[in-house]
């Protein structure tokens, strides 16, 4: 399955980015999508909407809504977010935390929260340089890297790489359930928040999914693209309806995906 970037950058832009989108917005869900929809061998998480909402939503509430790939506590620096960490951590603003993981080892590198999905202790950063085919010990800020953090969240996400839960345990053909599936990061923290963003993804993906045509019909809608995302709020230009699915084949790709993967009440 493929999306119209148009339709789908428009239903986002208000209910889930607040009327605006910048250009790092949209690439950063860009790169999610792509790498969604195939990119590593035997990857199918395209063909269950809801499994992509919940990834564009997870990075959405960890990035603070940049949709880029940033250091803990939106730092500008490593020394910075050591700092803030530490500082916070001394004031007992994080109870749940029993092993100060961001302060440095004997090489002098820092294991932090970096990326998309926030990536944190060395053994995390070694565990996800096997899943990237780079070393991420010797060079935690590779995971600040656009690709490599959406590699992280989306094969740390489908694979239970994080907590051990998965994509897969909370969206199947009879099961929806975005509360729960925050344990596949992070335990409960601020999943009714997250699940209320992912259900908002999940209507945009819904709204602008598109079927390939069958060979010798013509160009196929083309997977979203920069061109094709309304940036900053501008109007959108042109309808691209020559390139859509009638609405009439869309309402029956709607029917058939609610019977395969159907929407919560």
């Amino acid at each position: 399955m493929r999306i119209d970037g148009r339709v789908f950058f428009n239903a986002v832009r208000g209910p889930v980015f607040g009327g605006r989108l910048n250009q790092g917005q949209v690439a950063g869900t860009e790169a999610i999508i792509a790498k969604a929809g195939g990119t590593r061998p035997g990857a199918a998480h395209f063909s269950d909407p809801r499994r992509l909402a919940y990834m564009l939503a997870t990075a959405h509430h960890e990035t603070a809504g940049t949709m880029q790939a940033v250091r803990e506590t939106m730092a500008s620096s490593d020394a910075e977010a050591v700092a803030r960490l530490e500082r916070a951590f001394r004031a007992g603003e994080m109870p749940t935390v029993s092993t100060p993981y961001w302060r440095r080892d004997e090489s002098g590198l820092s294991y932090y929260g970096r990326g998309l999905v926030q990536l944190t202790h060395r053994r995390n950063y070694l565990r996800m340089s096997r899943v990237t085919g780079l070393d991420l010990v010797a060079e935690p800020d590779l995971a600040l890297r656009l690709d490599v953090a959406a590699t992280i969240l989306v094969v740390g996400m489908s694979e239970g790489l994080f907590t051990g839960f998965r994509l897969a345990d909370f969206f199947t053909g009879v099961t929806t359930d975005w509360t729960g599936a925050r344990r596949i990061v992070n335990g409960r923290d601020r999943a009714e928040t997250i699940a209320e963003t992912a259900k908002r993804f999940d209507a945009a993906i819904r709204a602008a999914l598109v079927v390939s045509r069958p060979e010798g019909a013509g160009a196929a809608p083309s997977e979203i693209s920069p061109a094709a995302a309304p940036i900053a709020g501008t109007p959108l230009a042109g309808s691209g309806r020559l390139q859509r699915l009638s609405w009439t084949a869309r309402d029956a790709m709607r029917r058939a995906l609610q019977q395969d993967f159907p929407e919560p009440p």
